[in-house]
């Protein structure tokens, strides 16, 4: 194997259009708000947060992913734990 090939060796590229399996959780940032659902916004992918509180503009949240469409890269998650330690 040349010092290339080691180099290259595991390395991934990130995409702007990530895809999330369903009982995915992380957190992340509600990004905004489309009436009164809450947005999450990873590259171009857009998970929508129908639970969430108001409020909750650029604040990080623990989410779970419960759907994910990978064609149009659009999906739903819910809110594990609200900020202030409140589980939902």
């Amino acid at each position: 194997m040349s010092r290339l090939d080691a180099f290259r060796k595991g390395l991934t590229l990130r995409t702007n259009k990530p895809i999330f399996e369903p009982g995915t959780e992380f957190k992340a940032f509600v990004t905004g708000y489309e009436g009164e659902t809450a947005l999450v916004r990873l590259g171009d992918s857009i998970l929508r947060v129908p639970d969430a509180p108001a409020g909750l503009l650029d604040t990080q949240v623990n989410i779970r992913v419960e759907e994910f469409d990978d064609n149009d890269h659009t999906g739903r998650a819910t809110v594990l734990e609200e900020p202030g330690g409140r589980s939902s």
